[in-house]
C-alpha cells in the first residue's frame, strides 16, 4: 500500500510489497526493497541505498545530510540491510566521502530505539540493540551482539566490540573490547559479559578463557602488543580469544581502563 498522501520523487526505486504511508517524504536517489514499511511523517533523502523488510517509523530521517565541516557535497551514500527496525525520530545521516567503502553502513536486524542518532561514515554490524536516546559520532565501528542502554554516547572514531554491553548514561572516549560490560562516564571495564554469552550458547569453558584474557588485559600492562603475547601463551585458543586478541591488535584509540 503506497498512499497517494505521501511524496515520492519518480525516481525512486521502490521495490515490491512496500507500505508507504500518509505524508512520508522520500527523495530520488533512493532505493527501498521489498516488504519495508515506511511509517508517516518519515524522510528517505538521498544516497539511501534499502534492503528488506526494514521498519521505518515516525519522525525518522534516513541519509541525512552529514554535520561535518569536511563535507563537500556528491553521491554519499546510506547503505542499510534487512529486517532492521527504525524506531521514531532516529536520525542516520549517510557518509561525508563517496564511494561504497566510506558509506554510513547497517547491517542485518538491527533495533534503533527512539532518538537514537547515528553521524555520518558509521558501522553497524548485525542483531545490535541501540538504547533510547543513544549519540553514536562519525566514523565509529560497532560489531555484532551490542547492546547500547540509554543516552550512551560513542565518540568519534571509537570502535565497540563484538557480544559487548554499554550500561545507560555512559560515556565513550576509547575503543571497547568484545564480550564485556562496560559502564561509567568516562566508561570503566566491568566484567565479562557472562549473561549474553550464556544466552548466545557459549560453553562454560569459553566464558571462562574470556575471563581469563581480560585479567591479563586490564591487569595495569600499558603496552597492548604485550598484552596479546600473554593471552596466546597463557589462554586456550578459540574463536573469541582470536577476535578479542585481533581488536586489541587493531586499536588506534587505546582501550577503557579498568573500574
Amino acid at each position: 500500500m503506497i498512499s497517494d498522501k505521501a511524496y515520492i520523487d519518480p525516481k525512486a526505486k521502490i521495490g515490491k510489497n512496500v507500505t508507504i504511508m500518509p505524508f512520508a517524504y522520500i527523495e530520488g536517489d533512493v532505493e527501498i526493497g521489498d516488504g519495508c514499511v515506511i511509517y508517516p511523517f518519515t524522510s528517505i533523502m538521498n544516497g539511501t541505498r534499502m534492503g528488506k523488510n526494514n521498519r521505518v517509523h515516525q519522525g525518522a530521517v534516513i541519509s541525512a545530510i552529514p554535520q561535518d565541516f569536511n563535507y563537500r557535497g556528491g553521491n554519499t551514500l546510506t547503505i542499510i540491510g534487512d529486517d532492521n527496525i527504525i524506531r521514531e525520530n532516529v536520525v542516520i545521516a549517510r557518509s561525508s566521502k563517496e564511494g561504497d567503502e566510506h558509506a554510513t553502513w547497517i547491517g542485518n536486524r538491527n533495533f534503533f530505539m527512539e532518538g537514537v542518532h547515528l553521524c555520518h561514515d558509521v558501522r553497524v554490524g548485525y542483531d545490535n540493540v541501540l538504547g533510547y536516546g543513544s549519540k553514536v559520532a562519525g566514523e565509529v565501528h560497532m560489531e555484532d551482539d551490542i547492546i547500547l542502554s540509554t543516552n550512551v554516547v560513542i565518540n568519534e572514531k571509537a570502535r565497540i566490540g563484538r557480544t559487548s554491553m554499554i550500561g545507560a548514561n555512559s560515556f565513550v572516549t576509547k575503543d571497547v573490547p568484545p564480550y564485556i560490560i562496560a559502564t561509567g562516564s568516562p566508561i570503566e571495564f566491568a566484567g565479562a559479559n557472562k549473561t549474553i554469552l550464556t544466552k548466545l550458547g557459549k560453553d562454560e569453558k569459553v566464558i571462562a578463557h574470556i575471563a581469563n584474557a581480560y585479567r591479563l588485559v586490564f591487569n595495569g600492562q600499558n603496552d597492548i602488543l604485550d598484552v596479546c603475547r600473554q593471552i596466546e601463551q597463557q589462554i586456550p585458543d578459540g574463536k573469541e580469544i582470536q577476535n578479542i586478541v585481533k581488536f586489541l591488535r587493531a586499536s588506534e584509540l587505546g582501550l577503557i581502563t579498568k573500574m
